[in-house]
């Protein structure tokens, strides 16, 4: 089921989220409606808290087919490359607006999976940025929190104003 993502700045998005102790029924169904609401953006990841649930649950999927989506709970990223990379990111959280964000080109993320194993996965490229985009909204921390306290107050002023127009 799609979920509404809630709006910037919800304090659930600058909030620490809680750890899953156990892959239960209910996790599984938050999941589902994550996998869901991704794929109607469209979007390439998405954390709990966007929509207002505020555990460390997180979906990632860069395919270029889609349904390989990779369901985490409480992931960490254990090892992040030194080489840098640029990519364009948005949120649904506040849209209308984005920024090129440089992060590492390649991490490692240990996470809970879908049969609540610990499962070590390295992640490239797209996959990378999407991943530690989500591991930030789960820490209380959005994308533009990588940009200067300039850039992030001329960015959330824009998308001020989208809002009070649409």
């Amino acid at each position: 089921m799609k979920r509404l993502c809630v709006a910037w700045p919800h304090q659930v998005l600058r909030s620490v989220a809680a750890d899953v102790a156990a892959i239960t029924p209910e996790v599984q169904a938050i999941w589902a409606d994550m996998v869901d609401t991704m794929e109607a953006m469209p979007g390439y990841g998405l954390a709990a808290v966007q929509i207002g649930v505020p555990l460390r649950l997180a979906v990632v999927d860069c395919s270029t087919e889609r349904g390989q989506a990779v369901l985490m709970a409480n992931p960490v990223v254990l090892h992040a490359s030194g080489q840098m990379r640029e990519h364009e990111e948005a949120s649904p959280n506040l849209p209308g607006v984005s920024a090129v964000i440089s992060r590492p080109r390649a991490v490692t993320v240990r996470f809970m999976n879908a049969e609540g194993q610990m499962e070590d996965r390295d992640f490239v490229h797209l996959w990378a940025t999407s991943a530690q985009h989500q591991i930030d909204h789960l820490a209380g921390k959005m994308y533009f929190d990588h940009l200067s306290g300039l850039k992030r107050s001329m960015l959330i002023s824009k998308a001020d104003k989208l809002r009070r127009r649409g």
